[in-house]
């Protein structure tokens, strides 16, 4: 992709602060500003990434694209960089997410993976905040992450800590979106990030900082959630492997990275106590003396091996090679008259004890790798490096649970609009924007709508209004004592109904068209008492009935029950406690 690319993450791992140190402008993971250009940008490696990543000679290298340079093929990495740094990437049909962890906590977790122990590991962000793990499942599920908020003042806020991958300025634009919502209530917000975190939110009158906190989270970006899917590359082909498995994996891999090393370096030590073996005998037997009278190169070299033969015990059985030889011949004579012995046989000793050194490593493998790990943990501030993400319980909540009802519903029956931008008539309810609200008016008519600021529903005049979710409507009974007409006759007939379902925004009937309500009432239990018009010759002019001995309908749509076929002069319900129902 050209050095575009490489100059991209470069500015990634430098700001991850493990393997490159950097001058110049990296940019800001706070604010999200970017990074100057590459040309005004400098770097180095850091003792940290030469310690566990550099290792050339175990490290396959090919030509680089123009021939002139060789280049590694893949680092043989000591530690599992991909589970500390984190990353993201797409494909064809597949991608890759995998979150940061704490480094300190990383090789902590390898150590124990040495010593075959379990472990549990969570991830760790640079920008700190909260992260809810609860969910995290090894790295192949998800986490909820938001931000840290300083409530001291109850009208301003500040946010000290972002979420992960976001920013002060997204973070700005999700809380003006909100505000503009009319979710919150904002006077002001100022950014004041550099270093750390500080955005500065201010609240309108009446608006509180502890009051806000809940809807910041449900609202804005100070709360996300994160799915994350640990997809590698292992034997050439993808593979979903858990971040507890990459730590294993490195542990293990470890172990054969430094046992390479250490055959290879007894290799090295070997061959050089060899080497200062044959100086020795060279310059302490006066094996060069042999070469005086020779007229040929084979005749010296011929000599110079002979004249190690009685020494073969001392050289490991192996007669020294023309390379040998030929080293051996360009010691120069000021270093054999001056040559001091003792000198060099205390150098063997050093390469002796490196060997047995190098040995017991070998066979000790596992300690080892224990205190190379150790001495990479001491390579880390713990008050720096240390977890900058808080571990906890994050209940989630939505943007409806956790709104304000602040929010006046009115009502003016002589105009007959509804709503919140209604400036006559009395508040019948507070709301929030996520709230449907349920009205019913005193024709029987109800209705299940999103408030706006002004609608027409007509000068009938409202029975009731509530929430309109179905919990809290399903929970009323409704009883309508009403006059129809049937045929020739005029019947008073009473109703009793629940509203189990509904349709926002349709308006439904709950009476015949042409009768006329006389009374509606929301009582669980009530007695009737009527008085029936003198003159009429009815013999009985008085009258009680009960709500129980009606049966309640599932539906408004239901047909109600004959009352009475009489004139009334008088119609009372009076509430009692009595606890009899009929279904």
């Amino acid at each position: 992709h050209g050095d575009s690319s490489i100059y991209g993450a470069l500015v990634n791992i430098e700001n991850d602060g493990l393997f490159i140190e950097g001058q110049g402008n990296y940019g800001n993971i706070l604010t999200g500003d970017s990074a100057a250009a590459a040309r005004y940008i400098e770097c180095r490696l850091k003792p940290f990434a030469k310690k566990v990543l550099y290792s050339p000679e175990i490290t396959e290298y090919v030509d680089s694209y123009d021939g002139r340079n060789k280049e590694p093929v893949v680092f043989q990495a000591k530690v599992p960089v991909v589970a500390i740094t984190g990353t993201s990437g797409i494909a064809v049909g597949m991608s890759t997410k995998i979150l940061p962890h704490n480094i300190l906590e990383v090789l902590e977790c390898q150590k124990k993976a040495l010593r075959g122990e379990e472990f549990e590991i969570y991830p760790d962000f640079p920008t700190g905040g909260m992260v809810d793990v609860s969910e995290y499942d090894d790295g192949k599920g998800r986490v909820t992450v938001r931000a840290k908020f300083n409530t001291s003042d109850p009208k301003k806020l500040i946010i000290e800590e972002l979420p992960y991958e976001v920013t002060s300025s997204s973070l700005i634009e999700s809380i003006k979106k909100a505000d503009a919502g009319g979710q919150l209530k904002i006077a002001s917000i100022n950014d004041y990030t550099a270093e750390k975190a500080n955005i500065e939110i201010c609240w309108q009158r009446n608006v509180y900082s502890e009051d806000m906190v809940d809807l910041l989270y449900a609202t804005t970006d100070c709360q996300k959630k994160i799915s994350v899917n640990p997809l590698v590359i292992v034997d050439g082909l993808p593979k979903v492997v858990g971040i507890s498995e990459q730590i294993k994996f490195h542990a293990d891999h470890l172990v054969e990275t430094l046992r390479k090393e250490l055959n290879i370096e007894m290799g090295h030590l070997r061959d050089k106590l060899r080497a200062r073996t044959l100086e020795r005998i060279f310059i302490e037997e006066r094996i060069y003396k042999r070469i005086e009278s020779k007229e040929s190169a084979e005749a010296v070299e011929k000599a110079v091996v002979t004249g190690f033969k009685p020494f073969m015990s001392e050289i490991g059985d192996i007669l020294p090679t023309h390379d040998d030889v030929e080293r051996l011949l360009k010691i120069p004579i000021r270093r054999i008259s001056l040559f001091d012995i003792e000198k060099n046989r205390e150098e063997i000793r050093q390469i002796e004890a490196d060997i047995a050194l190098c040995q017991h490593r070998l066979d000790n493998i596992i300690d080892y790798a224990e205190d190379f790990i150790t001495e990479l943990e001491g390579m880390f501030d713990p008050s720096i490096y240390g977890r900058k993400s808080e571990i906890g319980q994050i209940e989630h909540k939505s943007a409806k649970e956790v709104a304000v009802r602040n929010m006046d519903v009115r009502y003016d029956p002589e105009t007959g609009y509804l709503g919140t931008n209604v400036k006559t008539g009395d508040s019948l309810l507070k709301i929030s924007t996520y709230d449907r609200i349920f009205y019913m008016k005193n024709n029987g008519e109800y209705r299940v709508t999103t408030i706006t600021d002004k609608i027409f529903i007509g000068k009938e005049g409202i029975f009731d209004i509530d929430y309109g979710e179905k919990e809290v409507v399903a929970k009323k009974i409704f009883t309508m004592i009403y006059r129809d007409k049937v045929g020739d006759r005029k019947l008073w007939m009473i109703k009793r109904f629940q509203i189990s379902a509904f349709s926002v925004d349709k308006t439904y009937i709950t009476v015949p068209e042409k009768a006329k309500i006389k009374k509606i009432c929301l009582y669980p239990s009530a007695i009737i008492h009527v008085k029936y018009k003198e003159g009429m010759k009815y013999r009985v002019l008085e009258e009680d009935f009960r709500f129980a001995d009606f049966k309640i309908l599932k539906s408004s749509s239901g047909q109600g029950n004959q009352l009475t076929t009489k004139e009334l002069e008088k119609l009372v319900i009076k509430q009692t406690k009595d606890t009899k129902t009929s279904l």
